[in-house]
């Protein structure tokens, strides 16, 4: 790590400045700012990584939100000199990375430190070739007020062809938690599910994301399972989402949501928090119907989606009842993409409990990858 790495101490000249000072000054440029200067000298401040110490001037649950809206990328650390865990939960909330007692954990700090350091040097070198910034994710939810659209299917295959294509953080949730779907398309199997993040969620982290989310072998996309269970699925609530959608955003460039059919507060919720939502139709009447109810309910809750909303068409092909142009005529939300009709390719796929995509760059596409790459490529640019 080379000296000229900043990092920012906010805190007091005391004799914790002065321990953790002498713990990281051979390997940081340290810039120590009082508390109650933070406002008047953080602009002069080039670094992404700060150390928030516990004093007398100031609560961290003012100096924290101050530093992630004045630089969104920042990592924080907070340390106090005892174990409170009220507080502790209070400043992850906050969006601390974590919370340290010194003297306890000074063996650990310095790992602690050069870590998050290590990470944003990452992210800015991704930056630096085009790629994508750590913090401040994106996320896309897809639903469709009728079943059987190959809403599931769009949202994996989205989601993993997004990451094969880019260099971003992706992430893909399975809300449907009575039944599931992703694990099938993506051929994984696993014991875990989003249910695990239950007793952690208000003081959810990246770390706990990451402990729970499974990879999907081949692309490497991270992949929350849906539970499966009724009973469970009655345990999770629009709090629940809300909090954990929040705590990826920070740590995901890209969140993709599975949403099923029925609005309920989970589902109210991840449509409150998307960034886009793309609505997934097949072109016969009953979908069209369904989509004008499903427009009359968002209005009824409030669910503003002008600007927010995307069609995507799926199973196009010469078999349609409706065109889309007659699809125009009904709706005002333009059309994201056309996924084509491609019942031997995707089948197979399926049965063989593999995702559709294997590889980057792959040349042998069956017609919906090759109609799922189009659509990713063009919303990347």
């Amino acid at each position: 790590m080379s000296k000229r790495t900043e990092l920012l101490i906010v805190g007091e000249d005391n004799e914790l400045y002065e321990s953790i000072h002498e713990t990281l000054k051979d390997t940081f440029q340290i810039k120590l700012i009082e508390p109650n200067q933070i406002r008047s000298e953080f602009r002069d401040t080039q670094t992404n990584l700060a150390i928030v110490l516990k004093n007398g001037a100031e609560s961290p649950l003012d100096i924290i939100p101050f530093l992630l809206k004045e630089n969104p990328q920042m990592s924080i650390l907070y340390i106090h000199d005892g174990q409170d865990f009220q507080l502790l939960r209070d400043v992850i909330r906050a969006g601390a990375i974590d919370y340290l007692v010194i003297p306890d954990e000074m063996n650990i700090l310095a790992d602690r430190i050069h870590g998050l350091a290590t990470r944003q040097a990452g992210n800015a070198e991704v930056a630096a070739g085009g790629g994508f910034k750590r913090g401040n994710g994106q996320v896309f939810a897809f639903y469709s007020g009728k079943g059987g659209t190959g809403k599931t299917f769009l949202s994996t295959a989205f989601a993993q062809t997004l990451k094969l294509e880019s260099t971003a953080q992706v992430l893909h949730i399975d809300l449907n938690l009575q039944y599931g779907g992703a694990e099938t398309f993506l051929g994984i199997d696993s014991s875990r599910s989003l249910i695990d993040l239950k007793p952690v969620i208000h003081e959810i982290n990246e770390n706990h994301i990451r402990n729970i989310s499974e990879n999907e072998p081949s692309s490497k996309l991270e992949v929350l399972i849906s539970p499966r269970d009724a009973e469970l699925a009655e345990s999770i609530d629009g709090e629940f989402v809300t909090r954990l959608l929040r705590a990826c955003r920070r740590s995901y460039d890209f969140i993709i949501i599975d949403l099923p059919s029925m609005i309920d507060e989970n589902s109210y919720a991840a449509l409150e928090e998307a960034d886009r939502i793309y609505y997934v139709i097949t072109l016969d009447t009953p979908s069209i119907r369904v989509l004008k109810h499903a427009e009359e309910l968002f209005q009824r809750l409030n669910i503003v989606v002008e600007e927010r909303m995307e069609i995507v068409i799926n199973e196009k092909g010469r078999e349609n009842e409706l065109t889309k142009k007659d699809l125009e005529r009904f709706v005002q939300y333009p059309v994201a993409a056309e996924i084509r009709r491609d019942i031997k390719g995707v089948q197979a796929a399926i049965n063989q409990g593999k995702p559709i995509r294997t590889e980057p760059k792959e040349k042998k596409l069956i017609p919906a990858a090759k109609d799922i790459h189009k659509w990713v490529n063009s919303m990347l640019k």
